[in-house]
């Protein structure tokens, strides 16, 4: 893992939050967009070489209105960039971590993604991210 690349904040308004966040922060999101596949509105805040991401549901279906309902709002997950996804899940499932989707999908912010589940790290969803863009290994190209 190469660094924390954002921390989610699931929200029950967006705008709101945007604007809250803006005062703390003092910049202003430098991206939202939709995920629909997750059922959530995202915003981003850049701060230093991490990133703020707040989640608002977009359906009653979303993991993070699911979240909301139990939990409140607040700390939804902590996410790490990696270099390559496939090696840290095969890794990561070596070590005895239960991973909640074995195959990466596409998240929010260009990158694919997989969550560990938080009953195997102390009570935090942890995700897994890793840059579209980012090319694969010399030896995945080679196969």
């Amino acid at each position: 893992m190469k660094k924390i690349e954002h921390i989610g904040i699931a929200v029950s308004n967006i705008e709101a939050a945007n604007e809250v966040y803006t005062k703390l922060l003092g910049v202003s999101p430098y991206k939202t967009e939709e995920v629909k596949s997750e059922g959530v509105k995202t915003s981003f805040f850049q701060v230093g070489e991490s990133k703020i991401e707040l989640l608002e549901a977009t359906n009653v279906e979303s993991p993070i209105h699911r979240f909301i309902e139990k939990r409140g709002e607040g700390i939804h997950h902590i996410a790490f960039d990696v270099d390559d996804i496939e090696a840290e899940i095969s890794r990561l499932q070596k070590e005895g971590f239960t991973v909640l989707n074995e195959t990466p999908k596409p998240g929010a912010d260009n990158k694919r993604v997989v969550f560990l589940h938080p009953r195997d790290t102390k009570g935090v969803l942890v995700e897994l991210c890793q840059d579209i863009s980012r090319p694969l290994s010399a030896e995945k190209t080679a196969k």
